[in-house]
């Protein structure tokens, strides 16, 4: 059995050898649909382990709450009514301390708010218009997960007296202040002088768009006072204890109701998300794209398959003679019908092992060249050069069978 099998892989790759521009052609559509798969799993788990330990570092205990809803939600029962969001009332400071007078098992509560699209700029120098610029209170760093690797983050004093103080990511500094030293330095938002107390640690980007070190961060008291003192604020909640992290979530939504005056039948107008249900959004939206890309796959597989369905009913026309030869020296239908279809299976089985290549190249080279997080599981592997190689026993079964049947004297006759 084993020699037989040997034979028949000796044979099929002799085969592709004499033909390789016509084999590299067939294998097209499988290589695109196997390399498509490999780069598109490698990016989503990629993109899913680093957010979930992202998300992890803001610790166990750590919930927030927003006026807007965080992340993308799928299914059609579940449709988001974005005008009756809108005309919300926002999240304001009074409501970070209430939640810290009222609530027994909050143990700190955070407040930020954001204005992308900025620019920085120096005396010599400018960023471009694409700096997130945050207002935050003092207790953010605890409940954000953020570090300060240079100088400090500005204290409760300067945010109550709304001081023009900054704290900016790795990526500001580095634009700004390639040979300077960024602290004690004067950065200008809007035409306003700051000074920049700290540097934050580098944490690369999330989903990679969003540049977790290309940001620039004032106390809250001095954001309003720049950006607009109107405008809604996101408050991180952090628990005492995972034991009372469920009865600090209760805790804070029947006082923000209470704070609205929601009757007992009303839905809540605000949003209450914890690091699960973030993780969970991703997870759903990684669902929705590895199906998407599957039935890519599957499409450039198809095509592939029809294309070696088409060269294996070629290669049995072009060596009839020989069918027939071998099956008067005693070749049985078997034999002839194992070689064709384990000529089809190597055909695109070697398509699924370059298409691998292919995707395993694409998401080091993404990772190379635009800093994307990429790992590429194992199962993926697996799946594509099982998908692969299905496909090409079913599109070289016909082809193969068509040879078993053929008549010895009937073949031998044939030119």
């Amino acid at each position: 059995m084993l020699r037989a099998l040997s034979d028949n892989l000796r044979l099929a790759f002799g085969t592709f050898v004499a033909h390789p521009l016509r084999t590299m052609l067939t294998l097209l559509g499988i290589i695109i649909g196997v390399a498509t798969v490999m780069t598109m799993m490698a990016l989503l788990e990629g993109l899913r382990l680093k957010v979930n330990k992202d998300l992890s570092q803001l610790g166990a205990n750590v919930f927030r709450v927003d006026k807007w809803p965080q992340g993308f939600r799928f299914g059609g029962g579940d449709r988001i009514n974005w005008n009756k969001i809108a005309a919300r009332p926002a999240l304001t400071l009074d409501d970070k301390r209430a939640i810290v007078e009222h609530c027994p098992s909050v143990q700190r509560t955070s407040a930020s708010s954001w204005q992308p699209g900025q620019r920085v700029r120096t005396a010599m120098s400018e960023t471009q218009p694409n700096v997130f610029v945050l207002g935050t209170t003092v207790e953010y760093p605890e409940t954000a997960g953020l570090v300060v690797a240079r100088g400090r983050y500005f204290n409760e004093q300067e945010d109550l007296d709304g001081r023009q103080v900054v704290v900016i990511g790795p990526d500001v500094a580095d634009k700004l202040f390639p040979s300077l030293d960024p602290l004690g330095q004067e950065v200008r938002l809007k035409g306003r002088p700051f000074t920049v107390v700290g540097v934050l640690a580098r944490r690369g980007k999330v989903l990679g768009l969003f540049n977790l070190d290309n940001m620039v961060m004032a106390p809250m008291t001095t954001f309003l006072g720049l950006y607009g003192k109107r405008r809604t604020v996101s408050i991180s909640v952090e628990a005492r204890e995972q034991a009372v992290f469920e009865r600090a979530m209760d805790e804070v939504s029947r006082l923000m109701r209470q704070r609205r005056r929601l009757a007992p039948d009303e839905d809540d107008n605000f949003e209450v998300s914890t690091n699960e249900s973030m993780a969970k959004t991703l997870n759903d939206l990684s669902k929705v794209l590895t199906a998407a890309t599957f039935g890519v796959c599957l499409l450039s597989l198809l095509v592939g398959g029809i294309g070696i369905l088409n060269i294996m009913l070629v290669s049995v026309s072009e060596r009839t003679r020989e069918i027939g030869i071998r099956k008067a020296l005693g070749a049985r239908r078997s034999r002839i019908l194992m070689q064709f279809a384990t000529e089809a299976v190597a055909l695109s089985l070697s398509g699924g092992v370059i298409g691998v290549g292919v995707g395993l190249g694409l998401a080091g080279l993404a990772r190379w060249t635009l800093g994307l997080s990429t790992v590429v599981p194992a199962w993926a592997v697996a799946l594509s050069l099982a998908m692969s190689s299905g496909v090409g026993l079913a599109f070289g079964i016909y082809p193969a069978a068509r040879a078993a049947r053929l008549d010895p004297v009937d073949a031998m006759r044939a030119e």
